[in-house]
């Protein structure tokens, strides 16, 4: 009986993982659309520049209350008390929604008025028609993180009763809403339409949210309950986690500062590079997190360790059979990715190089990138916030020292080499601590199964970059069709020889 629930629940997290991932990945494609339009309308210049130093700000108060923080603490607080009353659990849903709501419009309301003084932080290396320009563009933002915030408690219901469908589309309204500022309210209103569509899009990414969060029977009330010991007990969890997105996000504030000082087009350039290494984290790695953070919280609350640590190696090793693959493809393709998703109008061959070099730096650590939100969620689930956010303080002072020194030398390509090193040491840390604290982590398996997926990598990467040699000559790598070919055919014998050889080794990854 007891493994049949488990089987049923395994392959209700799987599919979970599935509906994520699918919808994750329509939505990367649409965020690349997103890019190209952007890149090939503006270049990376000072408008892009602008863009992007304007996220900032609105992305520091949201991402440090609600994006992470929020779902790490209610989901495994509601699921308790689901389990006890769940009337009770509602009382505590619509008070952490008020509280979160009051908080978010303060913030904002404080956060519009100190714009042109915060912005002046954030970007020192901006002329005064930039951080105006930034400014203007902040203010606008600042709307969206109201509906950001709704939505995001919308999801964390939906995540505990691991409904995935509506909270996995979500981020594709998020970028139609952006596309829709590019395309339409751009040629109307200027650069501000780009801010325009960015609150148009946290508006979709809330609104499409509401069905299916009402057919879970929760009724809104705007009513808080500060004698629910549930509320505290989400805002005490809250807290270290809190501070720990707050130095993620300083982290990011810190690339944007260094960034700023450096050549014209470098805070373009950076997040340019970011947004492409970051697509299959968010294809694959996200997702299978998301997808087993509700299993890794019911596990603990029943305190069966074994199947949490048996569920934890299997959602390592399929996020370690696409990563890693995944970073020696990146690398070796990277000019050909950055020149067919970027390169067109405005963005040029300068630009090309400067970002695929940066994206190169960037793919070194995407193996840690990925298996970072997912140790961080075995934490998360067992109730304990703070160790995560020691070792992201220790990562952010090894990233910033480390972005300071090598974008000395190395321009903005040093800034990413920084955070891949202390995206490393992260990981390597959060690993470690983890096994402190359960034990055996099923260490002989994961160890043998990162092996031979490198080992298939290695062998992959050197079919590829063979074919990328051979085919060259026959296509003319002037042209984007010429580019798109080679890469294409490079790209799928490549994959071919790594699946061939994942199944000659009967690797269990390959069959999961």
């Amino acid at each position: 009986m007891v493994e049949s629930i488990k089987h049923k629940l395994t392959h209700t997290i799987t599919g979970g993982a599935i509906v994520i991932a699918g919808f994750s990945l329509l939505s990367r494609v649409l965020g690349l659309v997103r890019d190209r339009l952007l890149f090939s309308t503006f270049g990376a210049g000072d408008v892009l520049d602008t863009y992007y130093a304007a996220f900032r700000l609105p992305d520091l108060i949201f991402n440090t209350l609600v994006l992470g923080a929020l779902s790490a603490a209610f989901i495994p607080v509601f699921l308790e008390y689901w389990h006890k009353d769940k009337e009770q659990a509602w009382k505590i849903a619509n008070s952490v929604l008020n509280i979160m709501l009051v908080v978010l419009v303060v913030l904002g309301l404080l956060a519009f008025y100190f714009t042109p003084e915060l912005v002046s932080l954030i970007a020192p290396g901006f002329d005064i028609e930039k951080r105006l320009a930034t400014a203007e563009l902040t203010r606008i933002m600042l709307i969206g993180i109201i509906f950001l915030g709704l939505s995001n408690i919308a999801s964390s219901m939906l995540n505990a009763f691991k409904r995935f469908t509506a909270f996995a589309i979500a981020p594709v309204m998020y970028n139609i809403g952006i596309i829709a500022g590019i395309i339409v309210l751009v040629p109307m209103i200027g650069i501000q339409g780009l801010a325009w569509g960015v609150v148009l899009g946290a508006f979709l990414h809330f609104f499409v949210q509401l069905p299916a969060v009402s057919k879970l029977g929760f009724r809104y009330i705007f009513r808080i309950d500060l004698h629910l010991k549930g509320v505290w007990k989400i805002g005490a969890l809250m807290l270290p986690r809190t501070f720990g997105l707050a130095i993620s996000q300083i982290n990011q504030v810190a690339n944007t500062v260094i960034g700023s000082t450096l050549a014209i087009g470098s805070v373009a350039i950076f997040n340019a590079a970011n947004n492409l290494q970051t697509v299959p984290i968010g294809i694959f790695a996200i997702p299978i997190a998301l997808a087993y953070f509700p299993l890794f919280s019911e596990a603990w609350v029943k305190q069966d360790v074994p199947h949490l640590i048996a569920s934890f190696s299997k959602a390592m090793r399929r996020i370690l059979f696409i990563a890693i693959p995944s970073s020696i493809f990146i690398i070796l393709l990277r000019a050909h990715i950055v020149r067919l998703i970027l390169g067109s109008g405005a963005f040029d061959w300068t630009d090309t190089i400067l970002t695929a070099r940066t994206l190169s730096f960037f793919a070194i650590s995407l193996f840690a990138q990925s298996l970072i939100p997912l140790i961080a969620r075995v934490f998360y689930a067992l109730q304990d916030t703070k160790t995560p956010v020691i070792v992201s303080v220790v990562s952010l002072a090894l990233n910033v020292y480390l972005s300071i020194k090598l974008s000395m030398t190395m321009g903005v390509a040093g800034l990413a080499l920084g955070f891949s090193i202390a995206s490393i040491w992260n990981v390597l840390a959060l690993w470690l601590l983890l096994r402190k604290r359960l034990g055996d982590l099923d260490d002989h398996k994961v160890f043998a199964s990162v092996m031979r997926i490198s080992l298939i990598s290695v062998i992959a990467g050197w079919a590829l970059y063979g074919v990328l040699l051979l085919v060259a000559p026959y296509v003319d790598t002037q042209t984007g069709i010429g580019l798109l070919i080679q890469a294409g055919i490079a790209g799928v014998v490549g994959l071919g020889v790594y699946l061939g050889l994942s199944k000659f080794m009967k690797l269990e990854e390959f069959k999961l």
